[in-house]
């Protein structure tokens, strides 16, 4: 699909040229100011990543982080170039290049899959909210991020960056190590420069961990801050859409474009430039422990940053850690399963002809191909589920609310008058293994996911070749708090340097 589509640009055979890495490695404020000042069209930045994606996407190392390309993308950019020269000036995004997951409804042509063979008709004629949004911000849709199929609600084990259709995305820092997921694709593509910005999607980890092992910026915003309309779902409970870019300014002024219209807009890259860390009291949570050696080796440098720069770091504060509360979560995310998807499903064209999980069940079952590595057994586990008005979901979403909200961050933030909690995104990147599936050992993501939170995640340094992320997370809505933390942390540090396109790891 997507090499039929780059084949309409008869360019994009040519050689890359040989401003090729600095285009790569362009920041989201200098292409907004190149653009602005007319020293970079939209049009030239468009077939520069239309290129890259040809030659390190679908060749070359073959990173397979883009499902389909936007064949109007080039169209798009020649019309907002054309309103620039007219004096037309959306706001900074105006022809900047973005990359969506694809489980994000784009109209026609594209078609919006979730990697599943099921959907690979379901081409919409209406785009999601936020798709809208972003191209009235001046945004050009490049085209669709590869992903793990169903947003990695499908299998009881499985390969992050794994779909049917789009096969298995790569990390680019080390070509044989996961990218994580589910946002596979849409965090490779920024890391790698095949896309200025991206959008991803997370129930629980998967914006921030793809973020973190692809060495780039996310954010996991509060649920209900994006529209979550024209997406295919997981969790109404704790499904967001949010951005991914190289730098904490990028990706605050894509959130910017994304959130649900409000009557006042909402700023948030206002005060970065004099974001701080002095007199914030920041915790760091017992998550701490189950990570790795190496990584709280740099973890521990981290914290110590902070500090030097006026940080007040608590310890010893311990969010609830309740197995009840996992369980109460898988609970939640089966009945919203059920009930999300079958009413997507039901707006997807005749052509699908899957419209409900239990369709969805029997088409996986008489197509092999779809379960030739990994099962369903999420979605059939979701399938006996009955009505969210049951007894049982009722009480997983009251325990939700009372331990991870109420009695877990809400009230230890008040009752130590925190500005955040931080803890490691992630472990190094595990190998590829498309038969047993992921290696995960631990995780920060759950308890800002649970509590349909918000977290951002920012590179924080390496173990070897592989990127670690710092993320910060905290109360409901606290997003421009935490983004300025972020910002603080990043220009301390800068943290995250290129990948090189290794293709295994050095001992």
């Amino acid at each position: 699909m997507k090499k039929s589509l780059l084949a309409l640009t008869t360019c994009l055979a040519l050689a890359l040229p040989a401003y090729s890495q600095s285009l790569a490695d362009l920041t989201t404020l200098e292409a907004q100011t190149k653009i602005q000042n007319r020293t970079l069209s939209a049009t030239q930045l468009t077939e520069f990543y239309l290129k890259r994606i040809s030659q390190l996407d679908d060749s070359g190392p073959m990173l397979n982080a883009v499902i389909t390309v936007n064949p109007n993308a080039l169209q798009d950019a020649k019309k907002l170039d054309a309103e620039l020269r007219a004096g037309k000036y959306r706001g900074p995004l105006h022809g900047l290049p973005v990359i969506v997951k694809d489980n994000i409804d784009t109209r026609a042509p594209m078609a919006t899959t979730a990697g599943a063979l099921a959907l690979q008709h379901n081409v919409k004629t209406q785009a999601a909210p936020l798709i809208i949004q972003l191209e009235q911000a001046g945004a050009i849709i490049l085209g669709k991020a590869n992903l793990s199929e169903w947003a990695n609600f499908k299998s009881s084990f499985s390969s992050s960056g794994y779909s049917t259709l789009g096969g298995q995305t790569k990390n680019p820092y080390v070509l044989d190590r996961t990218p994580c997921g589910s946002s596979s694709g849409s965090a490779v593509a920024v890391s790698a420069g095949l896309a200025l910005l991206a959008i991803g999607t997370e129930t629980d980890g998967s914006i921030v961990c793809p973020s973190a092992h692809n060495g780039v910026v996310g954010i996991k915003p509060t649920v209900g801050l994006i529209s979550g309309e024209g997406i295919v779902p997981i969790s109404h409970s704790q499904d967001s859409a949010g951005p991914m870019a190289k730098s904490v300014m990028g990706a605050a002024l894509l959130l910017n474009a994304i959130v649900i219209d409000a009557k006042q807009p909402i700023d948030f890259t206002q005060g970065l430039n004099t974001a701080s860390f002095k007199g914030k009291r920041i915790a760091i949570t017992s998550h701490v422990g189950q990570f790795p050696p190496a990584v709280q080796a740099v973890f521990a440098k981290a914290v110590a940053t902070m500090k030097a720069n006026g940080a007040e770091i608590i310890e010893g504060l311990d969010l609830p850690e309740l197995e009840a509360l996992g369980s109460a979560e898988l609970d939640i995310l089966l009945y919203d399963f059920k009930h999300d998807l079958n009413a997507y499903l039901a707006t997807t064209p005749e052509q699908v002809k899957v419209k409900n999980l239990n369709q969805l069940i029997q088409f996986n079952q008489q197509h092999p191909s779809t379960i030739k590595y990994f099962d369903q057994y999420l979605i059939e586990e979701a399938a006996k589920k009955g009505d969210i008005t049951e007894h049982r979901y009722q009480e997983a979403q009251a325990l939700v609310k009372e331990f991870a909200r109420q009695q877990g961050i809400d009230k230890i933030m008040q009752e130590h008058r925190l500005d955040a909690f931080i803890a490691p995104t992630n472990t190094p990147a595990w190998s590829i293994d498309i038969i047993n599936g992921d290696n995960f050992s631990a995780s920060s993501s759950s308890p800002a996911a649970i509590a349909g939170y918000p977290s951002i995640t920012v590179p924080m340094g390496f173990h070897h070749e592989l990127p670690l992320g710092i993320s910060f997370f905290a109360e409901a809505y606290s997003e421009a708090k935490l983004i300025k933390l972020a910002y603080a942390f990043e220009q301390l540090t800068n943290a995250r340097k290129a990948p090189e396109f290794k293709a295994t790891l050095t001992p």
